[in-house]
């Protein structure tokens, strides 16, 4: 089965909405995302030192990668996942979905 990830890279909208960011990422956004067919897993990051965004990666696991995205702005437009709380839009967070060409462990 293919496999791919959704890479996304955002930031809170201002310094004084840090914790919104956070907690609507935490408390709301992940579970809508992983309620979506084909999204296995998610996980957070940021930037070890200084300044800088934010990323989350959507671990995937479909036939079609192409469909897992178009259920997701499916139901993003129906209003079943909610609207980015805190999550600044100028510019707009950095969306990117990657196919898996290889895996490497030791």
């Amino acid at each position: 089965m293919p496999k791919g990830i959704l890479y996304v890279e955002s930031r809170p909208s201002s310094p004084e909405e840090v914790a919104e960011y956070h907690r609507w990422y935490t408390e709301t956004h992940i579970g809508e995302m992983l309620d979506i067919d084909g999204i296995v897993s998610a996980r957070r990051l940021e930037p070890v030192a200084g300044d800088g965004s934010f990323i989350a990666l959507y671990e995937i696991e479909a036939d079609d990668l192409e469909a897992v995205r178009a259920r997701m702005g499916a139901r993003a437009r129906s209003g079943e996942m909610s609207k980015p709380i805190a999550v600044q839009s100028d510019p707009p967070p950095t969306v990117r979905l990657l196919r898996e060409l290889s895996v490497h462990t030791l």
